[in-house]
């Protein structure tokens, strides 16, 4: 019958958009997939909250009254998030709560609170949009500071990847040919990892970027090179507070040596062809902490099978839920058990062993790894 069909495609159109309406919601993402991401936002947000909190202080009360007092800091340093003139408009909206289930209010005040409380979310939603476009601007930026795609180089494969804890990151890494007075350019590896995350971070690493690049444009030897960071960078450390560990490298295809220098960075894992893992250890300060001190080069040959990992921090202490770091003898084992194809695929095994270790934890520092095969 004809309104039995147009009963059937109203009830079809009524599906197809609550099905279109919560694909928007959910960014089509799974109910476990939803419920893991609000567990990992829940855990992160206690952890940012309970910084503040004094936990020493609780030990001298009894369990229950313990978490009256735990309670009552949380909501403390919750409160103090927001801005004055918002935090009293808190305070009002749960004194008018108060108040209310007191007396026995009907549906009134309960409207009211709700709108209140909605206002103020707005209010908290307005700024978190504007940030969060600043910082994609910010990201942006960044992004123009690193390589795209890694340099085609005769003799070495390359291959990285960099993820940021926030929107925009501490970590740098570069790769490129520097001209040398002897027409042999040499290849220059850099990974950084600026102290701190956010905005402060992402200032000083492009700061870093851009004296690295003017000093890499004259025919210095690498020890030079690295001082004259080093100086810029203790400029602007505020007194060693910023300070940024870092790895240089030089490649030169000729002799298939590399020449490094480790400013108190994580010591790079350096797989050679036979299978053999050495590490090459830091032989400096990290920068901006002594501005006149030098840095001793160090070389070691770099062949054809030879690969050669340099990460930042954030992967050797990316947590899982229970808050176990990764760490070094996880990265290890992986670097040891692989046979890649390319740098690629190396970068790949690395990354993929860090996600699937940590799960849906939120990430909590910047990451970055830089591959170089030997070719």
């Amino acid at each position: 019958m004809p309104w039995l069909e147009d009963l059937g495609q109203g009830f079809d159109r009524i599906a197809s958009r609550i099905a279109t309406l919560w694909q928007d919601i959910t960014g089509g993402m799974a109910l476990n997939q939803l419920w893991d991401d609000f567990k990992a936002d829940a855990q992160a947000g206690y952890k940012f909250y309970s910084k503040d909190v004094d936990w020493a202080s609780f030990e001298q009360h009894k369990r229950w009254k313990r978490r009256v007092h735990i309670a009552r800091a949380l909501a403390w340093a919750m409160l103090r998030k927001l801005a004055p003139a918002r935090r009293v408009f808190l305070l009002l909206i749960i004194a008018f709560v108060v108040y209310t289930l007191s007396h026995g209010g009907g549906d009134g005040p309960l409207i009211l609170i709700t709108l209140g409380l909605l206002l103020l979310l707005a209010l908290e939603l307005a700024d978190r949009v504007t940030m969060k476009r600043d910082l994609e601007i910010a990201r942006e930026i960044q992004r123009w500071l690193v390589p795209e795609s890694p340099p085609e180089i005769e003799g070495v494969e390359i291959a990285f990847a960099t993820r940021p804890a926030n929107t925009v990151s501490g970590d740098y890494y570069d790769a490129f040919i520097r001209d040398q007075p002897d027409g042999n350019g040499r290849l220059l590896l850099v990974v950084a990892d600026v102290a701190g995350k956010s905005i402060p971070a992402a200032l000083l690493m492009a700061t870093i970027q851009a004296s690295l690049r003017s000093l890499a444009a004259a025919p210095l030897p690498l020890a030079e090179l690295v001082l004259g960071i080093n100086r810029y960078a203790c400029a602007n450390s505020l007194a060693g507070a910023r300070f940024t560990t870092a790895f240089f490298a030089e490649w030169d295809g000729r002799r298939k040596a590399l020449t490094y220098i480790n400013a108190g960075h994580n010591p790079p894992v350096l797989k050679r062809d036979s299978g053999i893992i050495e590490r090459l250890e830091a032989s400096g300060l990290p920068l901006g902490i002594v501005a006149n001190r030098g840095y001793d080069e160090r070389e070691t040959a770099f062949g054809p099978g030879d690969l050669l990992v340099v990460f930042t921090d954030g992967v050797i202490e990316a947590e899982n839920e229970t808050e176990e770091e990764f760490g070094e003898a996880r990265l290890l084992a992986c670097v040891t058990g692989m046979r890649p194809a390319g740098a690629a695929e190396a970068l790949r095994a690395i990354i993929s062993s860090v996600d699937a270790f940590v799960g849906r934890t939120r990430q909590h520092d910047d990451i970055t790894a830089l591959i170089t095969l030997g070719r």
